[in-house]
């Protein structure tokens, strides 16, 4: 079967590039997909994260700006799939212009949706309504939790959590007294939220330290906010591919953001076995954490809350590796080997239906 991702980069270091690095390699060396994926205006190919030998890359161009930019993007967006002939095609765009897809290249194809954000993120109420009205073309629009249900028309819907990217062997020793952040530094993370919460926590704890790992603002808003707080113990780190290993170095993981689409984060720290603190923001950890279990799910916004459970979890060692051990044993439904089950069985049952001759797999 021949699988079209239709996305705007791989070369990122964010949630929806490691996931799809996931899922195609898994569709390719697990199932045998033929599996592309066509980035835009992507002069090269070098991900951040790897990707298996047997997907393939390709690029489509749209120049130009105002109504130029549309009929290119058009235009490009018809080329590729005329070109590919895929059997199924799945748009990874959060943007407005992935949801035309379906209207650009007719009816010919089968064209799913993929959401990997919230519609709080940065959507408009008015470009969220053309979204919902564009929605129905998708042959299946495919959501990572229950919550983003809310978010969509019914219909054609489908929950499918993302697959967690790794799952070590072994867990953290949770004995480094270091909390560990990860995400892109944008309002959105709430990374001036946690400096919040570090700073009726950082004097009381001298000898923890938090560490931040994620691209940057331009600005440098977050170190300098730090700064004039007179933060100590915090620590500021480009993103890195070898994730997994920090982790594993923490004791504690901490999501501070405003919305989710899913918390990829959240089952890779409990996958190496961190109990996790997270506002219960839309969508996600709502999904994924059990409160008292394997983590503690905070009220929105609540920066006293937030710094008593974290602190809680400072104080007692044996309460980070019941949590972690809890966490561990949670996270194993979102194996890729459980995920991509429900991936292949899309992808399978959609196409059959379009061609009867082709039998789900055994």
């Amino acid at each position: 079967m021949k699988i079209l991702y239709i996305t705007n980069g791989i070369n990122g270091a964010g949630g929806l590039e490691r996931v799809l690095s996931v899922k195609a390699s898994y569709l390719a060396d697990q199932y045998g997909y033929d599996v592309i994926i066509a980035t835009l205006n992507e002069e090269y190919h070098h991900p951040f994260y790897p990707f298996s030998a047997s997907v393939h890359f390709e690029t489509f161009g749209a120049g130009g700006s105002g109504l130029s930019y549309v009929l290119n993007y058009c235009k490009a967006v018809k080329q590729l799939v005329r070109e590919v002939q895929p059997d199924v095609i799945s748009v990874c765009d959060d943007g407005l212009k992935g949801f035309f897809i379906p209207r650009i290249i007719g009816k010919k194809f089968t064209v799913i949706y993929e959401r990997h954000a919230s519609v709080m993120l940065n959507d408009s109420a008015v470009s969220h309504q053309i979204m919902k009205w564009l929605a129905r073309d998708f042959q299946k629009l495919v959501v990572l939790t229950k919550g983003n249900l809310q978010e969509w028309p019914a219909g054609n819907l489908q929950v499918i959590p993302n697959p967690v990217s790794f799952y070590p062997g072994g867990s953290s020793s949770l004995e480094n007294k270091r909390i560990i952040a990860v995400g892109s530094h944008s309002y959105n993370k709430g990374y001036d939220r946690l400096l919040e919460v570090w700073k009726k926590t950082a004097d009381l704890y001298p000898d923890w330290s938090l560490e931040i790992y994620g691209k940057s603002s331009g600005n440098h808003e977050y170190e300098n906010l730090a700064a004039s707080m007179k933060l100590k113990n915090i620590s500021f780190y480009a993103p890195v591919d070898n994730i997994q290993e920090k982790y594993q170095e923490a004791d504690i993981f901490v999501l501070p953001s405003r919305s989710e689409g899913f918390g990829m984060v959240l089952i890779e720290a409990m996958a190496c076995g961190l109990p996790v603190v997270s506002f219960d923001c839309p969508h996600g950890p709502a999904d994924i954490i059990t409160t008292g279990q394997d983590g503690f799910l905070v009220e929105n916004g609540n920066i006293e809350e937030f710094a008593d459970r974290l602190q809680r979890l400072m104080n007692d060692g044996e309460l980070r590796k019941k949590m972690g051990r809890a966490g561990r044993e949670q996270v194993k439904k979102y194996l890729p080997e459980v995920v991509m089950k429900e991936w292949d069985a899309l992808f399978r049952n959609l196409v059959k239906k379009e061609n009867p001759s082709l039998l789900p797999r055994p």
